[in-house]
C-alpha cells in the first residue's frame, strides 16, 4: 500500500494480496485519524460482507470469491472509547453484472484499489446501543 496525503484528503493505492480492511486502519493509526469518510473503487477476489439483522441484534455474514469489480466502497474512520474505529460497506459486481454487498469484514485486493480518505476536522466517537444491538454515533 502506498499513499499521499495533500492537507485533509489521503488518496491511498492498495495492492494486490492485501487486505482493504487492514490497510485503511494502517493509514488511520499512522495519520492518526480521528474522523474521515472513505469512497473507493478497484478489484477484489475474496471479500467478507455482513448483513444486520435487527430482530436478532446480530451480524450474518456472507463470502465471495472470484472476480469482482468495487462498484462503491464507503465509510467512515471514527473513534469509539478512543479507539480506532471504521464503518465500511462494499457492493461488487461480477462478471455476469450480479452484485453482492454489505458491511465490509475483508476483502483482499485481486488488482488494485484506489481510495481516497477525507480527513474531516473534529472526532466523533461511538457507543453500544443495547436497544438497537449496534455502535451508534454519539452526537
Amino acid at each position: 500500500m502506498k499513499y499521499k496525503k495533500f492537507e485533509n484528503t489521503i488518496i491511498a493505492r492498495i495492492d494486490k494480496g492485501e487486505d482493504i480492511v487492514e490497510q485503511v486502519k494502517n493509514i488511520a493509526l499512522k495519520e492518526n485519524i480521528k474522523f474521515a469518510s472513505i469512497q473507493a473503487l478497484g478489484a477484489i477476489n475474496d471479500f467478507t460482507v455482513g448483513v444486520f439483522k435487527t430482530k436478532g441484534k446480530k451480524y450474518y455474514a456472507n463470502e465471495f470469491k472470484g472476480d469482482y469489480e468495487i462498484v462503491s466502497l464507503t465509510g467512515t474512520i471514527n473513534t469509539m472509547n478512543g479507539e480506532y474505529y471504521s464503518h465500511m460497506h462494499l457492493s461488487a459486481g461480477n462478471d455476469q453484472g450480479e452484485v453482492f454487498g454489505g458491511h465490509l469484514n475483508k476483502a483482499i485486493v485481486s488488482a488494485t484499489c484506489e481510495m481516497v480518505i477525507q480527513v474531516i476536522n473534529g472526532q466523533v466517537d461511538r457507543y453500544f446501543d443495547e436497544e438497537i444491538g449496534l455502535n451508534l454515533l454519539k452526537l
